[in-house]
């Protein structure tokens, strides 16, 4: 197999007009040839608001999801304010038995019913205080000198062990639904004939 040699016609003018006839053509550069392009179109912008009745629908559940998780957050912490000031005020008491038994009474009588709380003496107190907390705080000699404590002269030997049972008690103790009865209604009460 012979392949035939490729001939080239000679280059001939164009006399029809569709070539550039400017002789000046030939002698442009690239970089003159890219400032004669058309720069594109710019792109109309992107609105950042959702466009899709979905999307919408979307975004308006997170909003509420993020209006009712700060709505929490800020019945927490006002839920919790008793807690702070009983820690401010622990803090102040240095370890008195006297003190310290007073301010775990004031924040149980804040935190439960007075009916359920007031009343509690002795052993029935410190169970109270071991059932609303997860651990056995005041059981043994922490509990004895809670009770002990407010009647001697002289601070019991479990007196830094006392404080931290305290402590952990007013940060960690259960409360039973704090903010629901907040939500019931008030009940009505029957109305005598007349």
């Amino acid at each position: 197999m012979q392949q035939a040699p490729a001939t080239q016609d000679p280059p001939t003018e164009n006399t029809t007009g569709n070539a550039n006839s400017n002789a000046a053509a030939g002698d442009e550069t690239l970089p003159d040839m890219i400032a004669q392009l058309v720069p594109p179109p710019q792109p109309p912008a992107v609105s950042m608001w959702p466009a899709t009745p979905a999307a919408k629908g979307l975004a308006a559940l997170l909003l509420l999801l993020l209006v009712f998780f700060v709505w929490r957050q800020i019945q927490t912490y006002r839920a919790n304010a008793y807690r702070r000031a009983a820690l401010a005020e622990l803090q102040q008491a240095a370890e008195d038995p006297a003190q310290i038994a007073e301010i775990l009474r004031r924040t149980a009588l804040v935190a439960y019913p007075r009916t359920e709380v007031a009343a509690l003496t002795g052993d029935h107190w410190l169970g109270f205080l071991n059932q609303r907390y997860p651990g056995n705080g005041f059981s043994g000699d922490v509990g004895r000198a809670l009770l002990q404590g407010p009647y001697r002269k002289e601070r019991p030997a479990q007196s830094g062990a006392l404080a931290q049972a305290a402590r952990d008690w007013i940060r960690q103790h259960k409360v039973d639904h704090p903010s629901s009865r907040r939500f019931h209604w008030p009940r009505k009460t029957a109305e005598a004939p007349p």
